[in-house]
């Protein structure tokens, strides 16, 4: 059996940023992520957001691939949330892109404490702020 110990913190958001994660809905959607992904064997250390993105941290278990969780995740919780009764009307779906960077295990406290403080951390920066500073820190083109 291999040991592996591979921390990804993935970043979406709602497709045109339309901000369909309004409260109480969001927390609803975060706990069934949450109850979801122990169902498919994903290690979810931390999950938060704000009406129109996600922060996911988790850990991948040997044969689990960055993309293979982001599409079970994404896929299995815009269709659950979509097909809820007494949900709003807005119809919930994801960006296709996503953010996903790998963690070392030294800073995953402060990741965590990052993904934890979302509201927070949003009235100082917006997302589009935040966005800029990805491409920039993670020389993504």
């Amino acid at each position: 059996m291999p040991y592996t110990k591979i921390c990804i913190h993935y970043v979406w958001s709602t497709k045109n940023r339309v901000p369909t994660l309004t409260k109480p809905f969001r927390y609803l959607l975060f706990d069934h992520i949450l109850k979801n992904a122990i169902k498919k064997q994903i290690h979810i250390d931390s999950l938060n957001g704000h009406v129109d993105y996600v922060h996911c941290l988790v850990w991948l278990k040997p044969g689990q691939t960055i993309s293979e969780i982001a599409r079970l995740i994404k896929g299995e919780s815009a269709h659950w949330f979509n097909h809820r009764s007494g949900f709003q009307s807005e119809k919930l779906e994801w960006q296709d892109e996503y953010f996903a960077v790998s963690v070392s295990e030294s800073i995953v406290p402060a990741v965590r404490r990052y993904i934890d403080n979302q509201e927070r951390h949003h009235q100082k920066k917006n997302f589009m702020e935040e966005y800029k500073e990805f491409i920039e820190r993670y020389h993504f083109e």
